[in-house]
């Protein structure tokens, strides 16, 4: 059974989506207040953490930015107020794998736990590893969910690493940000969503520039996004 922390000061709302989550199959807790949030995110007894941006003392995205800090990789989904974007901009860049506006349906909700730990959680091989994968410098190990670059461990959280696989998967192809949506993020592309945007800039950003200052993941404009084989 999955734990689910919820971190909320909204107490009523905490209570509501608790039982609601537990009718669902999860076990879930939850808390009121940033800081004690953080201690248990990093405890390992979670899933799958839900932080509300808008909360007193500390906020949703100090919260996140504390979690990432100590290296953890426990997918996180903010929850934000309708509209706005900058909250959604900077979670992401922070480490999001994703967000849902306030106020969302607890049906809604359950469906973006879902459909991030389908794409996070570890996945058994049905048979037996098939190996890396390889493009340049660059290379990821599916079944391990673990990246180099250059030889050097390359930190990625769970969407990132789902991306950039499927780019990998597909380099010297364009493949578009529906394609990354449905199949990295686990929902349909929103009309003016940035989430595919922010993500694979952070992705370039840890992989840096070669020598001549580009990227090995360019842009296709109006199209998507292509990883240029070396």
């Amino acid at each position: 059974m999955t734990q689910v922390l919820l971190v909320d000061d909204d107490v009523e709302l905490g209570e509501m989506l608790t039982e609601y989550l537990e009718r669902e199959g999860f076990g879930a807790m939850a808390v009121p207040d940033g800081e004690v949030g953080v201690r248990h995110a990093l405890s390992g007894e979670y899933g799958i953490v839900v932080l509300d941006v808008m909360m007193p003392r500390l906020n949703g995205i100090e919260a996140l930015r504390r979690i990432r800090a100590q290296d953890s990789r426990i997918p996180v989904l903010m929850l934000t107020a309708k509209g706005d974007d900058v909250d959604r901009i900077v979670g992401l860049e922070l480490g999001a794998d994703d967000y849902v506006p306030k106020p969302c349906t607890p049906r809604e909700l359950v469906a973006r736990i879902r459909a991030i730990l389908r794409r996070t959680q570890s996945r058994e091989p049905a048979s037996p590893p098939s190996g890396p994968l390889t493009v340049g410098p660059l290379t990821l190990w599916p079944e391990k969910r673990s990246a180099e670059w250059n030889r050097a461990p390359l930190e990625l959280t769970s969407t990132e690493f789902n991306l950039l696989e499927m780019l990998v998967r597909n380099a010297g192809r364009v493949v578009s940000k529906q394609e990354f949506s449905e199949q990295g993020l686990g929902r349909p592309l929103a009309r003016y969503d940035r989430s595919i945007d922010v993500h694979l800039s952070s992705i370039r950003h840890k992989l840096g520039l070669d020598d001549e200052g580009r990227s090995p993941i360019q842009t296709v404009r109006g199209v998507g996004y292509q990883y240029v084989r070396e």
